[in-house]
C-alpha cells in the first residue's frame, strides 16, 4: 500500500513536469543569449553598453559559457536519461561544471563595472561565488562516488544556473510596468537567485522526506 501513497507519487509527477518546463525555458534563454554574439555584442538595453565595453573579455567568457551550462543543466536531473546513458551523464556533467567555471569567472570579472553600484555588484558577486562553490562541492562528491551527497549540491548549483531564466521572468513584468532597466537591476541582482536557492532547499528537504516514505 505504501507504493500508492500520494506522498510518494505526487512529488515525482510534479518533479517531472517541473524538469520539462525548466529544460524548455533553459534552452530558450540559452539560445536567446547568443544574440549578443550574432548582433556584435549590441546590448538589449543601452545602459549595458558601457558595462560591456569596460569588461569585454569577461563578458565574452560569460555569454559564451553560461548558455552551455543552462542548456545542459536541466537534463542532468532526468533519471531515465541517467539510467540509460550514465556515460553521457558524466561527460555532460563535466561540460556543465567547466562551463560554470568559465561563466562565473567571467561574471566576477564584470561585477566591478556593473550598473547599479554596490548593491548590484555584491548581489551578482555572491551569485557567481556561490555558483562556483556549489558546483565544485557537487563535482568533488561525485568524484568520490558519494552520489547521494552529490545530488543536493547539484540541485543548488542548477538553482543558481537557473537565475538566468528567473532574471528574465522578473524583468519582463518590471519593464511592462514602466520600470527602467537601471531601476530594475538592483532588485534583479538579488531576486533572480536568492528565491531559487530557497526553493532548492525546500526541494532537497522534500526529496529526503519522500525517500524516507519510500524506504
Amino acid at each position: 500500500l505504501t507504493l500508492f501513497h500520494p506522498t510518494l507519487w505526487e512529488p515525482l509527477m510534479t518533479r517531472q513536469i517541473s524538469l520539462a518546463v525548466a529544460a524548455f525555458l533553459s534552452i530558450l534563454v540559452a539560445l536567446a543569449s547568443y544574440r549578443f554574439l550574432l548582433l556584435g555584442l549590441h546590448p538589449s538595453f543601452p545602459e549595458m553598453g558601457g558595462h560591456i565595453d569596460r569588461a569585454r573579455v569577461a563578458f565574452l567568457a560569460h555569454v559564451i559559457a553560461a548558455p552551455v551550462a543552462l542548456g545542459v543543466g536541466a537534463f542532468q536531473f532526468m533519471a531515465r536519461l541517467r539510467a540509460r546513458a550514465p556515460g553521457l551523464h558524466r561527460w555532460s556533467g563535466r561540460l556543465y561544471a567547466a562551463a560554470i567555471l568559465i561563466a562565473a569567472l567571467g561574471a566576477l570579472g564584470m561585477t566591478g563595472t556593473a550598473n547599479g553600484g554596490l548593491p548590484v555588484q555584491i548581489g551578482f558577486g555572491l551569485l557567481s561565488t556561490f555558483w562556483i562553490a556549489t558546483t565544485a562541492i557537487g563535482v568533488r562528491l561525485a568524484m568520490q562516488g558519494r552520489v547521494a551527497a552529490h545530488r543536493p549540491w547539484m540541485i543548488r548549483s542548477f538553482a543558481l544556473t537557473f537565475a538566468a531564466v528567473t532574471l528574465r521572468l522578473y524583468l519582463a513584468p518590471m519593464m511592462a510596468a514602466g520600470m527602467s532597466y537601471e531601476a530594475a537591476i538592483p532588485i534583479l541582482a538579488w531576486i533572480c537567485w536568492v528565491p531559487n536557492l530557497l526553493v532548492a532547499e525546500m526541494l532537497i528537504r522534500r526529496r529526503a522526506t519522500v525517500g524516507r516514505v519510500a524506504a
